[in-house]
């Protein structure tokens, strides 16, 4: 099954410095047929004003992964940690037993993420904050893993939850395939760019949830920057 979920069908909230897009229900939009998809839970798409941002708020029991797609966001949190991650790059943060953070984009220009909540196997364990840079040329025609919490999956920002996020560039008329359980809960945004997922088209930042398949093949009507989670 593959549910493809348009952008202009999202939910919204625009605060003027926050112009959020929800592909699942969040704060104020609610859709009881967006309640999630598997373990994953929260899936925004947020543009922040420059020189603005999310003050302290706390936070427990999640995976809570930002994909940076625009400029760049700085992060702190009560465990004394502190970073800029940029464009293509993310950051992990467990919330475990809890944790206060803030998120501000400190630069001159907008700044763009998807924000990306993920239920953990287990609750009750200790908050922890990573973050990475990543090669870019790596993922370019294929899915590279890039957060994840499967065994074997190396050189990747760990998550506690049976899931990965991975990332894909591809450039017009390029394919990269993707094998799964059908069991799985896929979820895939192309964050730049459109695509066809098993000749299924999908515009760029709209949502396609998938099921019940044992493989994908994403291909590329345009160049395009691909993000995709694959869950529980």
């Amino acid at each position: 099954m593959i549910d493809i979920r348009p952008f202009a069908s999202l939910g919204a909230a625009n605060h003027g410095w926050l112009d959020a897009k929800h592909h699942f229900s969040f704060a104020s939009y609610h859709d009881p047929k967006r309640m999630g998809w598997g373990a994953i839970r929260v899936w925004n798409d947020d543009a922040i004003a420059a020189q603005n941002g999310f003050p302290a708020h706390p936070h427990k029991d999640m995976e809570i992964i930002t994909y940076v797609t625009q400029g760049a966001i700085t992060h702190q949190d009560s465990l004394g940690n502190t970073g800029r991650t940029e464009a293509g790059d993310i950051q992990v943060m467990s919330a475990g037993t809890g944790v206060r953070h803030s998120e501000f984009n400190l630069e001159d220009e907008t700044t763009r993420l998807f924000q990306i909540w993920i239920l953990p196997d287990a609750r009750g364990a200790a908050p922890a904050w990573g973050a990475k840079p990543f090669p870019k040329g790596e993922r370019s025609g294929r899915f590279v893993a890039l957060a994840s919490g499967v065994a074997g999956d190396a050189d990747v920002l760990p998550i506690r939850a049976d899931a990965r996020l991975l990332g894909a560039t591809l450039k017009a008329g390029e394919s990269a395939d993707y094998s799964v359980d059908t069991s799985r809960h896929l979820y895939l945004v192309p964050a730049k760019g459109s695509v066809t997922v098993n000749g299924v088209a999908l515009a760029e930042r709209g949502g396609a949830a998938i099921t019940g398949e044992t493989a994908i093949r994403v291909t590329a009507i345009e160049d395009s920057e691909l993000v995709l989670v694959d869950a529980a």
